[in-house]
């Protein structure tokens, strides 16, 4: 993963599209017509082991429905460091994300991956796109995830999302049944388990290249640790949308709420003390 992140980081460098072994990065303006395939992807269990105790998951040979995001980030770090790609990867925003678990997984399965960009769109603050993940059981769909991704800049106004975006309206304030405390090395820890090094988590020197004061939580850190909190009342099938809303600096103190009906659960945290919003999501029943 390191020489992709080198190689993404190399990208902004000034002239660097010239060389053969970095991407465009910009130098486009449609996404390519490309899908990325791994087969025979295994959880390792000792790594599954290390993601459940930074997650806060129960140990178990089951995947948590995050955890093929893990199995599936490599390839999509290829695809957005691909010299097609019209976007530089470092400065990319993830504003939400959608999984469905179609059944569990179990740690033994072998996996194949697919992942493609699609659905490029204007957004309010720039212009969006959907990174598309798929991994199946032989010929069994089992899960899928969709990612949407903000390139900063000149916004439309209009923000339309396409149909696979999450779109939620805003929460109303959610009975708070947790507070966690962040550590300042929680971008570092989960790094090391998920292979996710941007610099805007690593730590705080890095993170000031990016124009923020301090490192910040990953997003998909802060939606597994909810799903984690949800997990004794997950059934085997279901989906899970969230929008990231602001960054969480580190370290931190935050508020976790949460309201379940017949359908589903809605969920959110937010800042302790100052009500920050940093996440809304909505887990719904099969």
């Amino acid at each position: 993963m390191l020489p992709l992140f080198a190689r993404a980081g190399a990208a902004m460098i000034p002239g660097s599209s010239r060389l053969p072994f970095i991407g465009s990065g910009g130098g486009g303006e449609e996404l390519p017509d490309l899908t990325l395939v791994l087969d025979d992807v295994t959880a390792d269990r000792e790594r599954l082991a290390d993601y459940d105790r930074v997650c806060k998951f129960p140990l178990r040979d089951q995947l948590p429905a995050t955890y093929p995001h893990m199995l599936a980030f490599p390839l999509q770090l290829s695809l957005m460091t691909d010299p097609s790609f019209p976007f530089q990867a470092l400065g990319l925003v993830h504003i939400a994300n959608r999984i469905v678990q179609l059944r569990p997984i179990v740690i033994s399965e072998p996996l194949g991956l697919r992942v493609w960009a699609t659905g490029l769109a204007p957004h309010p603050r720039g212009t969006q796109f959907d990174l598309r993940s798929q991994a199946r059981v032989g010929d069994q769909l089992v899960w899928e995830e969709t990612s949407t991704i903000l390139k900063r800049g000149q916004g439309s106004g209009d923000g339309a999302r396409r149909e696979g975006a999450a779109k939620r309206e805003p929460e109303a304030e959610l009975p708070v049944t947790a507070t966690w405390r962040l550590s300042g090395d929680l971008g570092r820890r989960y790094a090391s388990v998920s292979g996710d090094m941007n610099p805007i988590h690593i730590h705080a020197l890095s993170a000031r290249l990016f124009g923020f004061p301090t490192a910040i939580v990953h997003g998909m850190w802060t939606k597994a640790r909810c799903l984690a909190a949800l997990d004794p009342r997950l059934p085997d099938s279901f989906s899970v949308e969230v929008e990231f809303k602001k960054p969480i600096p580190l370290p931190a103190t935050v508020e976790f709420g949460e309201l379940g009906d017949a359908t589903g659960i809605s969920f959110a945290v937010r800042g302790a003390g100052k009500g920050t919003p940093h996440l809304d999501g909505r887990v719904s029943f099969a």
